[in-house]
């Protein structure tokens, strides 16, 4: 009886992370410029929701699946999904169907993504470090807009917030940019920080 060598096949598929970046990032510089007061929430926001920081970013989880990546495949999934449900927030109650969420609710929305970041965060220590500044300065946003919903605060602290995640989101756009210029230069031409293993 002979032994059957299995095949091993090769996967030339492209990295599906530098997508589920830059629509994390551009999606979350856009809404935080509202928060900071530079414009009002408008249907350019909730468009960029629905379809790169939600469907987009739901993709690239999709296509990390493939490359076997779990922290991948859980992260991009799971923050296309909290885009898809942001904008499901706003535009629900405005059918009459339901009633929006008061404060505690949004507060306590906006606790559960800060926990999960928080964990995830954790993750990141063993990868590099543009991604732990990603994942840690989403924590502390998260943190601070369920505090903004709960907290009593003015606008200036509102305003606060948004320039905290505009920083978040230009980081992931960093993130998502070096990854594309160092693949095609075939070295590093916008350092992300890896992580010695050890």
């Amino acid at each position: 009886m002979t032994e059957s060598n299995p095949i091993q096949i090769k996967d030339t598929t492209a990295n599906p992370a530098p997508l589920g970046l830059l629509a994390f990032g551009m999606t979350t510089v856009l809404l935080n410029l509202a928060n900071a007061g530079l414009y009002e929430l408008n249907s350019m926001v909730l468009a960029m929701g629905i379809f790169y920081g939600g469907i987009a970013q739901v993709i690239a989880g999709a296509m990390e699946w493939k490359k076997n990546n779990t922290f991948g495949t859980t992260a991009f999934t799971s923050y296309g999904m909290f885009w898809l449900t942001l904008v499901g927030l706003v535009l629900l109650p405005k059918t009459g169907a339901v009633g929006a969420p008061d404060g505690n609710a949004m507060a306590s929305y906006l606790v559960c993504w800060g926990i999960f970041t928080g964990v995830m965060f954790i993750g990141t220590l063993r990868l590099n470090r543009a991604l732990q500044f990603i994942f840690l300065s989403l924590t502390i946003l998260f943190f601070l807009l369920a505090y903004g919903e709960v907290g009593g605060v003015g606008p200036g602290f509102k305003h606060a917030t948004g320039y905290e995640g505009i920083v978040c989101g230009l980081s992931a756009m960093y993130a998502g940019l070096a990854q594309v210029l160092n693949e095609l230069a075939r070295r590093t031409v916008l350092p992300l920080g890896t992580v010695q293993a050890g």
